[in-house]
């Protein structure tokens, strides 16, 4: 049965009270008193795009929110994006909707390799669909040669590539040059192309989209199929690679996180009482440090780390730690690649920000276990 058209003042009402009751469900990993939310506001005439983006969308953010200011574990946030997963997936079940005109429109929908926040693509696969086109959602963490060998396949209208993580651009790089190699146009979407899409510009991507609906929009319209030919290399659309310190950086990950945990042993007195896993948290949080650092080298964009230090430390005085904790580390590297002109101005610029850095600020998610 299709519900009554409901004028715009009654849809506002009813998707807030949508939010609210979805909130208050997904806090307390209730997956039925959930579902029930989101059935009842489909019932009552909310369009499904809207439940989509304008509640389930907006409770993950809020979800991710509360992480970050220390409200919500790690396995609550996971425990929410599981319920919005599957709340999705019944809602596919249940709507239908009319193919695209011509009815030959496919898009592949798929996270970049080593991206594991899949959520934002799946809700993008759903929308995509409600406005008429065919999907091939792959989900998770798609190695790049095996999403290619897909296109292939497939020979899909277009790819649309998600990415939360900034850490995974190099790879996101990679996939996107590939699939235009094969004819496909690339559509990038996700925190980790920037708020104003301009790494997405920057790794050559034929569109970004800042969320699903503008993407669905360009997916209508259509996007332009690239020349085929031989597939770019990472030197044409980035030439200060040229000076191989993003190489050197990446190869060099293991030894330089294991100096600068004995330099901190050495300078940090506190560090003798340290547990086994508060020393593996110290050094994994030197190898984000480090994986930051040469995501930065590879774009040649000190926003980019500076920006993952600000939201850093934000975490960190979140759970009551002060942020000046990031600068021994920061000053070890220093002396680490003091042969390397760009991480060192990275370095001296970043270690400048924690200097400076007095206020929260709104960073996009850049942590695996965010």
């Amino acid at each position: 049965m299709t519900p009554s058209p409901i004028t715009r003042t009654d849809r506002t009402g009813l998707l807030e009270r949508a939010r609210e009751n979805l909130w208050q469900a997904v806090s307390q990993r209730d997956e039925y008193a959930a579902g029930q939310v989101v059935f009842a506001a489909l019932d009552a005439g909310a369009d499904a795009e809207d439940v989509l983006l304008e509640v389930i969308a907006r409770v993950q953010g809020r979800v991710g929110a509360e992480w970050a200011a220390d409200r919500f574990s790690v396995a609550q946030e996971h425990a929410a994006t599981a319920i919005h997963d599957r709340i999705i997936a019944a809602m596919a079940h249940r709507t239908t909707v009319a193919a695209a005109p011509g009815g030959t429109s496919l898009v592949t929908v798929a996270c970049v390799d080593g991206e594991w926040h899949a959520l934002p693509a799946r809700i993008l696969a759903e929308v995509l669909r409600l406005h008429g086109h065919r999907v091939d959602f792959l989900g998770a963490q798609v190695p790049t040669p095996h999403l290619i060998a897909h296109l292939h396949q497939t020979a899909p209208t277009a790819l649309a590539l998600s990415s939360s993580l900034a850490t995974r651009l190099p790879s996101a790089h990679a996939a996107i040059t590939a699939a235009q190699a094969t004819g496909v146009p690339v559509i990038a979407g996700g925190a980790a192309f920037a708020t104003d899409g301009r790494y997405a510009r920057r790794l050559g991507a034929d569109a970004w989209a800042p969320d699903a609906r503008t993407a669905a929009t360009l997916l209508d319209r259509g996007l332009s199929r690239p020349d085929t030919g031989a597939m770019r290399q990472p030197l044409e659309d980035l030439p200060h690679l040229a000076d191989q310190e993003y190489t050197m950086v990446v190869r060099a990950k293991r030894r330089l996180v294991k100096n600068t945990l004995a330099g901190l042993e050495e300078r940090l007195p506190a560090m003798d009482a340290y547990t086994d896993a508060q020393r593996e948290r110290t050094a994994e949080d030197v190898a984000h440090i480090l994986d930051f650092l040469a995501t930065a080298l590879y774009l040649d964009d000190t926003r980019l780390f500076t920006g993952f230090l600000d939201w850093t430390g934000d975490i960190l005085r979140a759970r009551g730690v002060p942020a000046r904790v990031l600068d021994p580390a920061l000053a070890l590297l220093q002396d680490e690649l003091r042969d390397f002109p760009r991480a060192l101005a990275l370095l001296t610029r970043g270690r400048a920000a924690l200097d400076g850095s007095s206020h929260p600020r709104t960073i996009p998610r850049l942590r695996d276990d965010a």
